[in-house]
């Protein structure tokens, strides 16, 4: 193990966003039980594929979107802006 410093860019909640060296760009840190919920969500999404179910699939992928990944892509933009660094990708309005 190697201890280091880390930049903290938000509280250090569930999706803290932080910057370890030698990073030019911060990165979110998602915590255990949160990567598992994340994991179980896309076996849900992969196993409605495998049966055929597409609605189901569909609605499973638009839930993890919308209620996790685009609020952690917000809150990661968010903190870029708050430190005035620049976004590093380019997200369509």
């Amino acid at each position: 193990m190697e201890r280091v410093e880390a930049e903290l860019f938000t509280d250090p909640g569930n999706d803290a966003v932080v910057r370890l060296p030698p990073r030019n760009f911060p990165g979110v840190l998602i915590q255990d039980d949160s990567l598992s919920i994340i994991r179980a969500d896309i076996a849900e999404i992969v196993e409605a594929c495998d049966q055929g179910d597409v609605s189901e699939a569909r609605e499973a992928a638009a839930i993890l979107l919308s209620n996790l990944l685009d609020d952690l892509l917000a809150r990661y933009t968010a903190a870029l802006k708050a430190h005035d660094i620049p976004i590093p990708f380019y997200r369509a309005p």
